[in-house]
């Protein structure tokens, strides 16, 4: 304990210097959820690393970092989720790459590793994409009704995490349009506008991120954007001889060894691996949803889409059900 507390002491004592460091490089990594992945890092030249202190960080929307992991010499200490999922590779003297395994949805973003030995410090940024899908998200009391704390409890229940400006911006570049404004998760409030109306901003104004800018977490009550990855495990419709309630469907879904669906499996289950499918069914959050990759008439004649029912009378016997199956841990 007391080696690792001089090691803190030992990084606040070098951040004035580190921070006048400029950074040397910035690398982009794509991966899955699940995966096994690298955040590269070395150190160049004759210097090797042993003794050398050497930081991972995750830097934060809101400016502030997160520790990931912090070695010097043989002490090595890894932080908060991290713990257990992370190490550093080290296959010579100079290398402080960092190894994450089983990726979730809530590690995308920034990376820094910071080598500082005094003589030959570095600095090296790296952005982890994970790939995945945005999708907006209200609840069964209707639109506007979430702060920034209930967004973030909502995306969470539905398998997914608040998402970021990037995500969204790139998910309306691929055509994303809604004229219902949502939390991301730095503070602000926005929507993406494909097709500029006067609802939604406006008939003459550009198509973009229309932007209410930073709101109160507290009192501010709007909708929000989530951001799932690819799923582990399968989801599917279950065929049943008759329509359900949803007390039936969550059962019906236990007795084939799986949960009833999450928003977030079904977004997933159709951005990431087109899944196809006319049958309006239950999900976990009392909605009912149906997933189109193939536009046709009756189901989705216009665009490929999640379509959305509504949130019914769970006493109603007039859907079927989607199922989602974990998949078992080797």
């Amino acid at each position: 304990m007391i080696a690792l507390f001089s090691l803190a002491l030992v990084f606040f004592a070098s951040s004035l210097h580190v921070e006048a460091q400029e950074i040397e490089s910035r690398i982009k990594v794509y991966a899955g959820r699940g995966d096994n992945i690298t955040l590269p890092c070395k150190l160049e030249g004759q210097s090797n690393l042993f003794g050398n202190r050497i930081k991972w960080s995750k830097l934060e929307d809101d400016s502030s970092e997160t520790d990931v992991l912090i070695s010097m010499g043989l002490y090595k200490k890894a932080y908060g989720n991290f713990q257990n999922r992370v190490y550093l590779l080290e296959t010579d003297d100079h290398d402080a790459t960092l190894v994450i395994t089983d990726l979730g949805v809530s590690d995308y973003g920034t990376y820094r590793c910071e080598i500082i030995n005094g003589m030959t410090d570095k600095i090296q940024e790296v952005d982890l994409e994970v790939q995945g899908v945005v999708f907006p998200y209200s609840p069964r009391l209707g639109r506007y009704n979430l702060n920034f704390q209930n967004a973030e409890a909502a995306c969470l229940e539905q398998d997914a995490v608040v998402a970021s400006f990037e995500q969204l911006y790139g998910e309306w570049r691929n055509g994303l349009d809604w004229c219902n404004a949502g939390w991301l998760n730095d503070g602000t409030v926005q929507y993406p506008i494909t097709k500029p109306r006067e609802p939604c901003g406006g008939a003459k104004t550009s198509a973009g991120l229309r932007t209410y800018g930073l709101r109160n977490k507290n009192n501010g009550r709007y909708d929000v954007f989530c951001f799932t990855a690819s799923l582990k495990g399968r989801f599917y419709y279950l065929i049943q001889p008759k329509k359900l309630n949803y007390e039936e469907a969550v059962n019906a879904c236990k007795r084939d060894g799986a949960e009833i669906a999450k928003v977030g499996h079904i977004y997933a289950a159709w951005k990431l691996q087109g899944y196809d499918r006319c049958d309006a069914g239950w999900l976990a959050d009392g909605s009912v949803r149906y997933p189109i990759s193939r536009p046709r008439k009756n189901c989705s004649p216009n665009e490929a889409a999640v379509r959305f029912v509504g949130f019914p009378d769970k006493k109603q016997k007039l859907y079927g059900v989607y199922c989602f199956k974990a998949r078992e841990v080797e």
